[in-house]
């Protein structure tokens, strides 16, 4: 049996996502709930209540600002002014502490793991700015954040994605992190 590398190490190098690993990342992580915004936001409260999750990180632009239109208040959003890959308007969110880092698409940076650990950390609710491609840090947000945690993203076409974050979430994300590729240091 090969020992699986653990995220600890991983995460000290950028990772590639290769491209037999895009189709795994199509389907959903956790529940998916499919519909217009208000029927999915309304579908996430009640599982929110259900859940009762510690706290709430939102993965995206569209699930972000539906979320907070629909007075869910994540504790942190992460978001990088794109809605499949088009420019969007920026999200309202005047009490946050803001904060951004680099992290290009189809990857995950080292500076990706500690942002999201440093936000973790925060009394005063985060958000994530993202300078190139949000979507890949939901998988690095489900292995840092504790057990009682829910993570929220986006399902293209599809709806809203609520990953509660428990050990099996954590050993199937941490597959698709071991599976992804180091980017050689230049």
């Amino acid at each position: 049996m090969v020992e699986a590398k653990t995220f600890s190490t991983r995460s000290k190098h950028t990772l590639a996502l290769k491209p037999e690993l895009r189709q795994e990342l199509r389907n959903p992580l956790g529940v998916l709930f499919k519909g217009t915004p208000k029927e999915t936001m309304k579908q996430l409260r009640e599982f929110i209540v259900r859940q009762n999750p510690k706290r709430i990180i939102a993965v995206g632009d569209v699930v972000s600002k539906n979320m907070l239109t629909a007075e869910i208040q994540p504790h942190i959003v992460i978001a990088d002014g794109k809605v499949m890959r088009q420019e969007t308007q920026p999200i309202k969110a005047p009490t946050y502490r803001r904060v951004s880092v680099e992290n290009p698409a189809g990857v995950i940076t080292p500076q990706a793991w500690v942002v999201i650990e440093q936000a973790m950390k925060q009394k005063q609710p985060t958000m994530i700015t993202v300078e190139g491609e949000e979507d890949l840090m939901t998988l690095v947000a489900v292995l840092k954040v504790p057990e009682d945690w829910l993570v929220v993203y986006g399902q293209p076409n599809e709806g809203v994605v609520a990953v509660k974050v428990d050990a099996t979430a954590k050993r199937k994300v941490n597959l698709i992190i071991d599976a992804m590729e180091v980017v050689p240091k230049s």
